[in-house]
């Protein structure tokens, strides 16, 4: 059996782009199942919330503008529904807090609890607008998900979880990504990041798929 296409999905939990992203990658898995494999990784775009708003949104109104961006670029998207309280009531500090428990929660049982876990932390965070940087808050959605917060922190207490996430920080400025969500297709044959549509991301991995490994694309 042919090995699948290989994509190595980066994103900041905090990023609305890669929230409107999860649809696609979800159709993207059902449209193409065993022929491809999406393995997910995190990237550092919110890791010092407050300093990124205070700078990069001072002139624009920092949270408050910050706040509105994002429900503007959610708004034409129905299956990325977003808290009117985000950016506003709810100011986690870091995304690096959650991507560390993901990170730990796919050392103590899987991958695919792991991503299963990712998307009830983007739930959490943009449908009930609660402080995903927050240690006490992510214990309750790990233990409300039915997985041993015990066996979870263990792989934080000991070093290994931070370690996981540090080499996903390091590769992704290795490769020089630029945004959330980025997907490097074919081991980096092909790199698309940001707002990419559905249909343009379909064709790139289809055309991939129908190309041997050893020929460029000319997507």
């Amino acid at each position: 059996m042919k090995s699948p296409l290989i994509i190595d999905y980066y994103t900041d939990v905090l990023c609305v782009w890669a929230w409107i992203a999860q649809r696609r990658v979800d159709e993207l898995n059902h449209q193409l199942g065993e022929n491809i494999e999406i393995r997910y990784h995190y990237m550092d775009i919110f890791g010092d919330v407050h300093n990124k708003i205070n700078t990069q949104w001072q002139q624009k109104g920092k949270f408050e503008g910050f706040a509105k961006h994002v429900l503007k670029a959610a708004s034409d998207y129905e299956n990325a529904p977003v808290n009117a309280d985000i950016w506003k009531s709810s100011k986690p500090t870091t995304s690096a807090t959650s991507h560390q428990y993901l990170k730990a929660v796919e050392l103590a049982y899987d991958a695919n609890k792991s991503i299963d876990m990712a998307l009830k932390f983007r739930q959490a965070f943009f449908i009930d607008a609660l402080d995903i940087s927050d240690v006490n808050v992510l214990n309750t959605l790990i233990e409300q998900a039915g997985l041993d917060i015990g066996i979870v922190n263990k792989t934080i207490a000991d070093g290994r979880a931070l370690a996981a996430l540090m080499n996903n920080y390091q590769v992704a400025k290795q490769l020089s990504l630029q945004g959330s969500p980025s997907y490097i297709i074919d081991n980096g044959r092909q790199t698309l990041f940001g707002n990419v549509g559905y249909r343009v991301l379909l064709a790139n991995v289809e055309e991939r798929l129908k190309r041997p490994s050893n020929e460029a694309s000319w997507c």
